[in-house]
């Protein structure tokens, strides 16, 4: 029987694609030792993303619950998701650095790297920084449907990655647009052009086919698997551990998991979903539209919301639709984090304005100079290349410095001359009003459920009718419960 080890996606992709990512740090801690114990080969803890949300939204110090979730997971190695950092604007080389830096003194231990067009000199830069803080790096070979997108190109950027020898290869599917048919045409050829180099699978269940993708790569000789626990799992999220163990098993396969760890995980999950009214995830039903428009499915939601806002809602396929058309004059980018974004949002703007390109954004225009990746100065429709950069803020972007500032000049941009390099990297990405807002919430609070013995022992004696006094103290503790009227 030949083993299957597999990524847990939980804490991050999961409550990313289905939560909105507003799992907060007490809702982790509960459950971090079950993930470290379950024998997960990585977990998959945060992205550049997860660090604004945890403060502008969560009031909480990302730094904190890095250190705390690591501290708790000592046997497997934490993983980091290490595109962009700050995903809509430049990233300078200095705070990169400085991000992977400190995510490696933090705990991490590996990074899965994308580059939205799959290019070898983002590779590069990426994962020798990866390096230089002993980082594993994983390189995303991320998986697009297009004219462009053959089995050659893969073949050609699978070879390109193996030149910089990271530690894995990941074929990603953020859009969980591959099915069993091409997954059988696809994984060979990544196998014969990986050089010997582990290879996983990061396929999303958006289409509902998610799950059997798992099974025939695993059949075709992946031997790594990124899954989710539920209820953090199927929806728009990765296939369940459960159901995808539980398969592999009946195929004669060995997986490498402990699940009756793992039990306990989606039952807490399962009450904090309950709780706070999050979306459980379930497996979804085939449509055929994912693979004309390829927005990813939390997008969706962002499109129908900015329609909503000037009352134009109705128009949510009209918009899906002209996703298609401007994806094709963008030049077939991949739908994945920043260009996936680009797109959609060009085609909201020109469904409310009701010309094409009438209007633009900042970051499309930045995309036709080249900023999110050169290949889309050539790869554009020319003529809507020149309609965008045909106006004066055009002009005035093409005219900034893009200079590489030095750590000291960011210091002094940020007005953090003597803070730490973890509060610097915050001033880098957040306002000092959300920062101060998140420092006054104090530390992660804790999240308590009636799995806690204390919190169950309560549940079971607020339950009986001879009791009207329940006093429970220890050292630096005390609590009293009272039965209002008791005796009268």
């Amino acid at each position: 029987m030949e083993h299957v080890h597999f990524v847990d996606t939980t804490i991050r992709d999961g409550h990313q694609s289905l939560w909105a990512e507003r799992m907060s740090t007490g809702m982790m801690l509960p459950i971090a030792k079950n993930l470290n114990e379950a024998g997960f080969e990585a977990i998959e803890l945060l992205s550049g993303s997860h660090i604004k949300k945890a403060v502008r939204e969560l009031r909480e110090d990302p730094w904190e619950r890095i250190k705390r979730i690591c501290a708790l997971c000592p046997d497997t190695p934490m993983r980091l998701i290490a595109g962009r950092v700050n995903t809509f604007a430049f990233d300078p080389p200095c705070m990169y650095e400085l991000f992977i830096g400190r995510m490696a003194a933090n705990g991490i231990r590996q990074a899965r790297i994308s580059e939205p067009w799959n290019d070898l000199p983002g590779w590069t830069y990426r994962v020798k920084v990866a390096r230089q803080f002993g980082v594993d790096p994983i390189v995303n070979l991320i998986y697009s449907v297009s004219p462009v997108h053959t089995d050659e190109y893969y073949a050609e950027r699978c070879r390109q990655a193996v030149t910089l020898k990271p530690f894995r290869l990941c074929l990603k599917d953020p859009g969980g647009l591959l099915t069993p048919e091409r997954i059988r045409t696809l994984v060979p050829i990544v196998l014969k052009n990986a050089g010997g180099i582990p290879v996983e699978l990061h396929s999303h269940c958006t289409t509902g086919l998610g799950p059997l993708v798992a099974l025939e790569a695993v059949r075709l000789g992946i031997r790594t698997v990124n899954t989710g626990v539920p209820p953090l799992a199927d929806g728009s999220a990765l296939p369940s551990i459960f159901n995808v163990a539980h398969n592999l098993r009946a195929l004669g396969y060995k997986p490498v998991i402990n699940e009756e760890v793992l039990r306990p995980v989606s039952e807490h999950f399962a009450v904090v979903a309950k709780r706070e009214g999050f979306p459980v995830g379930a497996p979804a039903e085939y449509d055929y539209e994912t693979y004309l428009h390829q927005v990813p499915g939390g997008m969706i939601s962002n499109l129908g919301h900015q329609l909503r806002q000037v009352g134009k809602e109705s128009q949510l396929e009209e918009a899906l639709e002209e996703t298609s058309r401007v994806r094709v004059e963008f030049g077939y980018p991949i739908m994945v984090t920043p260009l996936s974004q680009f797109v959609g949002s060009q085609a909201a703007i020109n469904v409310i304005v009701g010309e094409r390109y009438k209007e633009v954004t900042d970051q499309v225009i930045r995309y036709a100079l080249g900023h999110f990746g050169e290949e889309a100065v050539t790869a554009m429709d020319q003529e809507v290349r020149a309609r965008i950069l045909d106006r004066p803020r055009a002009k005035e972007i093409k005219a900034q410095s893009r200079e590489h500032p030095t750590i000291a000049d960011m210091r002094r941009d940020l007005d953090a001359a003597t803070v730490s390099e973890e509060e610097l990297l915050l001033r880098w990405l957040l306002s000092k009003e959300d920062i101060a807002a998140m420092r006054a919430a104090g530390p992660a609070k804790p999240y308590v459920t009636t799995r806690h013995p204390l919190v169950k022992l309560m549940a079971e004696l607020v339950q009986r009718s001879d009791c009207n006094l329940i006093h429970v103290s220890k050292p630096g503790f005390s609590l009293k419960l009272e039965r209002i009227g008791a005796g009268r």
